[in-house]
């Protein structure tokens, strides 16, 4: 931006003086590049702040990836706060509306935070109870739209168990919408086999839930479905799931 605002100045393009303040387009750019993995984090894609000393990831499952809330508070607090601006309100009357969208924002993630934690432990109770053993990892994913269900993946014995979790009922594990996937074990020859080709290392190397389907390839190899039952439940889908095509063994 500071670049774009000198080369007009240079060629004399812009008719009025720049308002730019550079102090203020550079507290702006590290506020941005700061909060943005900040915000990242708080999805169930997850960031790896260690990298490179190590590849761990780490996964707030608070708000959805494109959360329609944040953004429609957000825009709602920017465009009271430039139409303030524009009838001549003083700085600090203007910047009102924005620092309350702000503090909604703010109040908000916590919410959503507080509510995840509880919706774990909760998930956590309730599928023991229906028995498959005590649950191991368990992601409690908010979906979109609605702040009162969240999208469940448990580690369960063999299996991944996958279903909905809804704060408006009891119990709030619904029962029938329980799904199991077969979990791979380390030593899968097939995740094996996927883990040696580049595709399949980084998809392993990304995917938090990740569920292995073979079938047989015409070359004859075998094509190895991987998929992240965090976003898919099927393999080709258009997200989560990828196929590699595992040669034929000597």
């Amino acid at each position: 931006m500071l670049l774009l605002d000198r080369l007009a100045r240079r060629v004399r393009r812009a008719g009025v003086p720049s308002a730019v303040v550079p102090r203020e387009i550079l507290l702006l750019a590290a506020i941005s590049v700061f909060t943005h993995p900040v915000l990242d984090t708080l999805n169930t894609y997850g960031v790896r702040w260690l990298m490179p000393f190590r590849d761990d990831w780490f996964y707030g499952d608070t708000l959805f990836i494109v959360d329609p809330w944040l953004w429609a508070a957000l825009g709602v607090g920017v465009t009271a706060s430039v139409r303030a601006a524009r009838a001549g309100r003083r700085t600090a009357a203007a910047a009102r509306p924005a620092r309350l969208a702000l503090a909604a924002c703010s109040l908000y993630v916590i919410g959503m935070a507080l509510s995840g934690a509880a919706a774990r432990g909760i998930a956590r109770r309730e599928l023991a109870a229906l028995g498959g053993g005590p649950v191991g990892r368990l992601m409690a994913a908010p979906r979109p739209l609605t702040p009162f269900a969240r999208q469940l993946v448990a580690e369960q014995g063999d299996s991944y168990r996958v279903g909905s979790f809804e704060w408006l009922r009891s119990p709030h594990v619904d029962p029938a919408s329980l799904r199991s996937f077969p979990r791979p074990r380390p030593d899968d020859p097939a995740m094996l086999a996927a883990h040696a080709e580049t595709l399949g290392r980084r998809f392993l190397g990304w995917a938090r839930f990740p569920v292995v389907r073979v079938e047989p390839d015409s070359a004859g190899g075998s094509l190895v479905h991987l998929i992240d039952v965090r976003y898919a439940d099927r393999p080709g889908a258009s997200f989560g799931s990828v196929t590699v095509r595992v040669p034929p063994s000597p």
